[in-house]
């Protein structure tokens, strides 16, 4: 790349850095929202764990004082902590691209993208969610919360009411939950990052999982529209509990309420699982970070009213699904990516299909619910690590993908 085209690339850059961080609809919009802004924080996580260096360090500092400063002091918006967090993920998106675009050899400007450019896709699907949900919404005004509902009191215990119940009444509960759930891009960029430097190009699959988790999510969202028990209940979750005789015999019907049709499978649980999976190999931090973020997020999901138990049970075969599509360095015809595939896809529909057709089938006896469930728990972690181990064996194509350096390298700095 010729030097003109280096300084246009890098002009365009800090123009596109500077129209978003100076934009006050982007500010109000998206900039001080707390999931876009740690999607924002895990560019910085990706940037000094792949190029661990001091002087890039101060220039995220540097410039998103810079947007603070000018944003705060001279724009006059209303300053929030999690517009800080955006700034300096902001300044990383910046200084890491341009590090990339003035590598002086082409092994360190590959390992730059290999972190840049799935940071900003990562980024950029957080910030059209909201569309696609909207869509879905649109496309099904009523849900079928009641039969998810009807499936959680199959267990004989309201077990998201008792969790909804020890959300509120804990503090440290809940802030420790509650910023488990909203920092969801931090454990995937933690272990995408490890992976990067690990196993270099290998990593790239455990990216591209990451990435098609929310729109095939939204696909299945189609099929089953759900919102979860505090759109259902409103101001009676989580204090207003049903008695078990009275949800039985409901007559099941869809309902119309307002909420994103975002339930199940969850793909907060689906998110978290996959980088639990994809943890494997790394560290012990990064591993405790991974298992640290699903534990808190597991309970985060129902203790917020948001997923019904059910949901997080179907998100682990959708997990394996997306795995399974995800894994291209095994082939299509290997017998476990394929039984992973199968197996992930058919148990998903198969939830759906039993929860909306079939909701008797698991008030027969208790037995059956909680068989069923830790069954597909079970099964799906068995095949899951058969996926992984013939993943795991896969070649490597190219071995340019990330530098050899750890994050002890000379100059470095911490990753978090």
């Amino acid at each position: 790349m010729k030097g003109p085209v280096k300084m246009l690339l890098t002009a365009a850059l800090f123009v596109l850095a500077g129209t978003l961080g100076l934009s006050s609809s982007f500010y109000s919009e998206a900039l001080v929202d707390a999931f876009f802004a740690f999607a924002l924080a895990s560019v910085v996580i990706l940037h000094l764990r792949v190029r661990p260096k001091w002087s890039d360090a101060l220039l995220i500092l540097a410039s998103g004082c810079f947007l603070g400063i000018v944003d705060f002091r001279i724009l006059h918006y209303q300053p929030q902590v999690m517009a800080w967090v955006s700034f300096f993920g902001l300044g990383s998106f910046v200084v890491m691209a341009v590090r990339a675009i003035w590598a002086k050899d082409e092994e360190s400007a590959r390992a730059l993208l290999y972190a840049w450019i799935p940071a900003v896709l990562f980024v950029a699907s957080d910030y059209f969610a909201t569309t696609m949900l909207e869509w879905t919404a649109a496309a099904h005004p009523k849900t079928l919360d009641g039969y998810l509902l009807s499936f959680d009191y199959s267990l004989r215990m309201p077990i998201v009411f008792i969790a909804g119940q020890l959300y509120a009444l804990k503090p440290w509960l809940h802030n420790a939950s509650l910023l488990a759930y909203m920092g969801l891009a931090l454990p995937i960029a933690v272990v995408y990052a490890g992976r990067l430097v690990r196993f270099k190009e290998k990593a790239v699959s455990a990216m591209l999982a990451f990435l098609v988790t929310g729109p095939v999510g939204i696909l299945f969202y189609n099929l089953f529209p759900a919102c979860g028990p505090h759109a259902l209940f409103q101001q009676n979750f989580p204090f207003h509990v049903l008695r078990i005789d009275q949800v039985q015999r409901l007559i099941l019907e869809p309902v119309a309420i307002q909420g994103p049709r975002n339930a199940i499978p969850s793909l907060h649980m689906a998110w978290v699982l996959l980088a639990w999976w994809y943890s494997r190999g790394l560290s012990w931090v990064e591993r405790g970070i991974a298992l640290a973020f699903l534990t808190l997020t597991m309970f985060a999901t129902v203790g917020t009213g948001e997923h019904w138990l059910v949901d997080l049970i179907v998100a682990f075969p959708f997990a394996l699904l997306i795995q399974a599509i995800c894994a291209y360095k095994v082939s299509a015809r290997n017998g476990s990516r394929k039984s992973a595939f199968v197996f992930g896809l058919g148990c998903t529909l198969a939830w759906l299909a039993a929860l909306r057709y079939a909701p008797g089938l698991f008030w027969t006896s208790p037995v059956v619910p909680w068989a069923l469930a830790i069954a597909t728990i079970v099964l799906t972690s068995l095949r899951q690590r058969e996926l992984y181990a013939c993943a795991d064996a896969a070649p490597v194509v190219s071995e340019r993908a990330a530098p050899e350096s750890s994050v002890a390298a000379d100059a470095s700095v911490p990753a978090s």
